[in-house]
């Protein structure tokens, strides 16, 4: 997670394997340590994302932070319980009077897997090269940026100095690395930390393989400090396709299914009722969002991308917003798998929970949103198609993800609602949406993340300070929002420790954006997610009395699992890790080329 403020993302690299590599992985042929030992309880979850990087600087996607929750410790952990801070690397921690002198207590009973000790001088490494190099504050870069300067005095404590108050020091949500392994980088923009296996870490698991678009295998670290998990092995198995993931779940090929990034209303009903299977139900930490393209432009001030300029006009933003029905959205959609959407964050987190009032909703209303349009010089023509002043027409491009059901079912509704308006909408449904997203060759995007406890990161994507140095720089915004107003509040709610004042200012910040309507959030999704009972015997959700498995802000799921009695565990053997690879790989060989993602997330990837 990261926050608003200075860092640009380098360029992004762009790997190639080649296709004939895919063919044979997609024939049966495994590397020898990607197979299971014989007798290992191997826990295998299919998931629907691919890795954007395996290291901590630069991965921002769900599957890949969720991994690096697996592989390194962070100072705090968030209780499943109720998602307060709880130990972690650090086993307690006091702030100056001021609130600008942090002191944490590093544990001394933790190692590496390498078999050296891990210290305060791996976390004061780690923050101290994310503030001193622009590269490896990539993604969770804002963390630090308030930082004035950071030491280890002991091998168990560590001082943290701000230049101002700042409200999130018990929630840093930074994977703390080996000094002894990372220093050894001469370019964090470039190195992903997937050649050399296994990687050095100290959580509950140790990263042993990975092939890109097919699997990441991590097994037991039987010397964690907690207690070694209770499965031998973790495997996340890639699918393309979502059904295939499903149809593995009943066949037990995997032993869990996230969906993408959850099951569709079809696949979850299919699976109600099922000898062995458990639907997992529960609110969800995630919205579900259309974001409008505000013109792409960076911190030097240069604007790029080709962005439709009408957008750039708030009475034509509010009514395309008021021509969406997100109840439709819910009930036909989501068929009831989800919340209406309203404010940024989801009702799941009830302190920063915030509704707009009824004069300030925009609610579904196509007549006003029709009067709107009129107010700002587009009106219909003898077509009924809505132009501009110069005769321009209004047709918008919207961005979509080509493996989300969603984004299809929900864009057919754009195209028959704001079709009625007199707008034209075409569909964008790539399997990369990153590449447009970056360059601002878009109108409108479909997008998602998942909020954590602390709020901090997701709402520091819309500052200024997100953008992009320039042009040809990657920032940490999501879709080129900038507004002084906006950014006002966000310095307040960083720096106030008082927890109903932060969460009021985090609602402000809330009802800022909905007022803007760069981003119209339609629903909240559940978790809806589902894994075999012969395979799994008990697992912790986060928070444990309602909710998720896959994609928790802690490591409480996998590490908790608990084998059922003879279950094969999905694919303990190195046929199971074929059957995912053919399934995940396959429909990639045809074109010959695997690509890795750009490390940028959006939509549904973020964590």
């Amino acid at each position: 997670m990261s926050t608003s403020e200075q860092h640009g993302r380098a360029r992004r690299r762009l790997v190639a394997a080649i296709g004939a590599a895919a063919l044979t992985l997609a024939a049966g042929l495994v590397p020898q340590q990607a197979a299971a030992a014989d007798g290992d309880k191997v826990l295998t979850v299919a998931v629907a994302q691919s890795v954007d990087s395996l290291s901590p600087f630069l991965a921002q996607r769900l599957l890949s932070t969720s991994i690096h929750r697996l592989t390194y410790e962070y100072l705090t952990n968030y209780d499943a319980k109720d998602a307060r801070a709880t130990p972690a690397l650090a086993t307690k921690w006091t702030s100056s009077p001021d609130k600008l002198t942090w002191t944490y207590t590093i544990r001394s009973n933790t190692s590496w897997s390498d078999g050296k000790r891990a210290t305060a001088e791996d976390a004061a490494w780690t923050f101290n090269t994310m503030m001193t190099d622009p590269d490896a504050a990539t993604a969770n870069g804002s963390f630090v940026a308030n930082f004035r300067k950071v030491t280890a005095p002991s091998p168990t404590k560590l001082v943290i100095e701000l230049k101002k108050p700042q409200a999130t020091m018990t929630a840093l949500d930074v994977p703390i690395v080996p000094k002894h392994v990372w220093e050894k980088v001469d370019d964090y923009s470039e190195f992903n930390n997937d050649k050399k296996f296994p990687i050095v870490g100290n959580g509950p698991f140790i990263l042993t393989d990975y092939k890109p678009d097919s699997y990441v295998r991590l097994k037991a670290n039987k010397d964690f400090w907690r207690g070694a998990p209770k499965f031998d092995e973790l495997v996340f198995r890639y699918y393309k396709d979502q059904d295939a993931a499903v149809a593995a779940l009943r066949k037990g090929e995997v032993s869990f299914v996230s969906g993408s990034p959850a099951l569709t209303p079809a696949q979850a009903s299919s699976l109600e009722g099922e000898k062995n299977i458990k639907v997992n139900d529960a609110p969800g930490r995630r919205f579900y969002a259309l974001a409008v393209n505000p013109g792409a432009r960076a911190k030097n001030g240069d604007t790029f991308g080709d962005g439709d300029t009408s957008l750039k006009d708030e009475r034509v933003r509010h009514a395309l917003f008021m021509a969406v029905d997100r109840k439709t959205v819910v009930d036909k959609v989501f068929q009831g798998y989800a919340v209406q959407g309203e404010g940024y964050i989801p009702p799941r987190f009830g302190s920063y929970f915030w509704k707009p009032s009824d004069g300030q909703e925009l609610a579904y209303d196509p007549a006003k949103a029709a009067r709107l349009l009129d107010e700002a010089g587009y009106k219909k023509n003898a077509d009924g198609k809505r132009v501009g002043k110069d005769g321009k027409p209004l047709d918008y491009r919207v961005l979509c993800h080509a493996t989300d059901p969603n984004d299809k079912a929900i864009g057919q509704y754009l195209q028959e609602w704001w079709g009625d308006l007199g707008i034209g909408v075409s569909l964008n449904c790539v399997d990369n949406v990153t590449d447009p997203w970056l360059a601002g060759q878009y109108d409108l995007a479909f997008d998602g993340w998942s909020v954590n406890p602390d709020p901090d990161f997701v709402m520091s994507i819309h500052t200024c300070g997100a953008l992009p140095a320039t042009p040809k720089d990657t920032g940490a915004t999501d879709n080129f929002i900038c507004d002084k107003q906006y950014d006002e509040l966000y310095a307040k709610q960083l720096a106030e420790y008082d927890p109903a004042k932060r969460a009021d200012l985090v609602k402000q910040m809330q009802s800022r954006l909905y007022d803007l309507g760069y981003m119209n959030v339609m629903a909240y999704p559940n978790a809806v997610e589902a894994y075999r009972t012969d395979q799994i015997a008990s697992i912790t959700t986060m928070p444990e009395k309602a909710g998720n498995i896959y994609g928790q802000d802690g490591y409480w799921s996998w590490w908790s699992a608990t084998p059922a009695d003879g279950g094969d565990s999905g694919g303990s053997s190195s046929t199971g890790v074929v059957v995912g690879i053919v399934a995940g790989v396959v429909v990639l060989a045809g074109a010959g080329v695997f690509f890795a993602l750009r490390r940028r997330s959006t939509a549904e990837d973020r964590e």
